[in-house]
């Protein structure tokens, strides 16, 4: 089901009722499905519009946050040698991992609003979001990954190849 079609069926008092409850911290509840799936349907979402900004606009040239410089300099402080090109979900999740992560992530937690919020993360930076090709991570962790992505050129392939996509779609009609 199309997650327009979701939030549409929710009605405004349904919308604003989920917009509410996914504004509350995570202690205020228990593991309620209804919940879950609201939040997967907000981390798919912001999943989607992403691509489809890296797919639309050079990612050279993307500011994802007022914070991007910064955020990007302590990533490269912290994780010099980290490769971005295809994440390697132990460097992101093992326990050793999350100790190095914690530090970083907590550095943010006043700088960038939602810093340990759930989010989906491409493992492979030249593939779409599929079940394959994601991963759950902080919203910092995939800024700092993302934002290396776009400035080192990793995520021009994504845009290269759907304009490339595009003008051949032009020359074909």
């Amino acid at each position: 089901m199309d997650t327009g079609d979701v939030l549409a069926s929710l009605g405004v008092e349904g919308a604003t009722a989920a917009a509410h409850a996914l504004s509350l911290p995570a202690e205020a509840y228990g593991n309620d499905a209804q919940l879950e799936v609201m939040w997967a349907m907000k981390a798919y979402n912001h999943a989607e519009v992403y691509f489809n900004l890296i797919s639309s606009v050079d990612p050279k040239f993307l500011k994802l946050t007022k914070s991007d410089d910064m955020i990007y300099t302590k990533f490269r402080e912290d994780f010099p040698d980290f490769d971005i090109k295809i994440l390697d979900p132990e460097l992101l999740k093992s326990p050793e991992a999350k100790e190095k992560w914690r530090p970083f992530c907590n550095h943010f937690e006043h700088l960038v609003e939602d810093f340990n919020y759930g989010t989906l993360l491409r493992l492979d930076c030249e593939k779409d979001y599929t079940e394959e090709n994601t991963i759950f991570a902080t919203r910092i962790q995939f800024f700092a990954i993302e934002i290396a992505r776009n400035r080192e050129g990793y995520n021009s392939v994504v845009y290269n190849t759907s304009a490339k996509t595009k003008r051949q779609k032009k020359e074909q009609s």
